[in-house]
């Protein structure tokens, strides 16, 4: 029987302010920056943008009321119930496989009570959490390949293929942040080697056999597209141009909130390519100021929650939520920058959505909750 969160001791205090500000600005950004960027698609859509932005908004407020109740439970009760959730995903992954939506040639979601359900989200943060769990009751052998990394392997390699059939870019983020806690979680290095050989060769097998990230590979490597070419409009290339184009008319101080013009030439502006409306109407300044907040969170949740977290299982949950929040903004910024291939994540409390929103928020409220808990002592949490 393995140390209990009651035999802790864990003076609670309050909730990181810091990481809570940082937050609340992320999700004023967005509000702003959709409403800039989804004009055009309420056109289409036959209805205005701020009816748009008003379903944005609610669906900004179901997500910071699941963060403050996350914020109230104690992640050792989350943890207890890791495996349970991380089963639940891969049923509905694999409902969404055989019944799911169809948007642009891909199913992700699901229809659960008249309400889209992506379940992808669902089970990146269960895996997470599980993988901590694991990590943490495995401490005392964590170097033994059949007793340690073959049953953490097993969960996460189900679950990213189940992700990756439909949604590769998810999958192989996914697969790294599992990397990074179990490097954090002490895992033997030669075992990590395996998993990213065993990780490239998955990858080179999805991309293989799906024209469309070919493309996206293949535009990237080149990055210049003739804009007068036949392959400029019918290629991964036209979105980086256009992407480009904005971020280039932002110069240092943007063309001014609600002045983009490059929103009507983007595919997806208020989701996948949000941060190139925000550099075009607010400049290198706005831009900057998205990466430094995300930077914040980034300080926040490594060098103080994580480092002074009470037990194992804390440290590393609060790494593997800390990560996933930062590195889908970063990778949502790079693609627009040109720095990644064009890959359709969003960015979290800024693109517009629903179930990417509502579970970076309770990514959030774990990552406050664990913050309540700060000490300086350690010991290794058993379920």
């Amino acid at each position: 029987m393995g140390t209990s969160p009651d035999d802790i001791d864990t003076p609670k205090q309050g909730s990181d302010r810091v990481l809570l500000v940082s937050v609340i600005i992320l999700m004023i950004f967005g509000i702003l920056a959709v409403y800039s960027a989804i004009a055009y698609f309420a056109e289409i859509k036959q209805t205005t943008a701020w009816s748009l932005v008003t379903g944005h908004i609610v669906k900004l407020g179901i997500a910071f009321l699941g963060m403050l109740i996350a914020s109230k439970i104690d992640y050792h009760l989350l943890a207890k119930f890791s495996k349970i959730g991380l089963i639940a995903s891969w049923l509905l992954l694999i409902a969404v496989l055989l019944f799911g939506n169809e948007v642009f040639g891909a199913q992700r979601s699901i229809n659960i009570g008249g309400f889209s359900f992506q379940p992808a989200p669902f089970a990146s943060l269960a895996l997470l959490i599980h993988i901590s769990v694991l990590l943490a009751n495995k401490q005392d052998y964590i170097k033994d390949f059949k007793r340690t990394f073959l049953p953490i392997m097993f969960w996460v390699v189900i679950t990213c293929a189940l992700i990756g059939v439909e949604d590769f870019s998810s999958a192989a983020v996914l697969m790294g942040l599992s990397l990074l806690v179990m490097f954090v979680g002490r895992i033997s290095m030669i075992q990590l080697g395996t998993l990213v050989i065993i990780g490239l060769l998955g990858a080179t097998v999805l991309i293989w056999q799906s024209p469309e990230r070919q493309s996206r590979i293949d535009q990237y490597i080149s990055q210049v597209v003739d804009i007068n070419s036949e392959e400029f409009n019918t290629t991964e290339g036209y979105q980086a141009q256009q992407a480009h184009i904005a971020i280039a008319q932002g110069e240092i101080f943007g063309v001014g909130m609600g002045k983009s013009t490059q929103r009507d030439f983007l595919p997806a502006p208020y989701n996948d390519f949000i941060f190139a409306i925000i550099a075009e109407e607010y400049g290198l300044l706005g831009s900057v100021s998205l990466i430094v907040l995300f930077s914040v969170i980034l300080f926040r949740g490594i060098a103080k929650i994580a480092k002074n977290a009470p037990d194992t299982l804390g440290m590393l949950m609060a790494v593997g939520c800390t990560l996933t929040v930062v590195l889908y903004g970063f990778i949502n910024a790079g693609v627009a920058s040109g720095l990644l291939p064009v890959t359709g994540l969003p960015m979290p409390f800024v693109s517009y959505g629903g179930t990417n929103i509502m579970f970076a928020g309770l990514m959030i409220g774990i990552l406050m909750n664990i913050s309540k808990h700060n000490t300086n002592k350690r010991a290794v949490f058993y379920a």
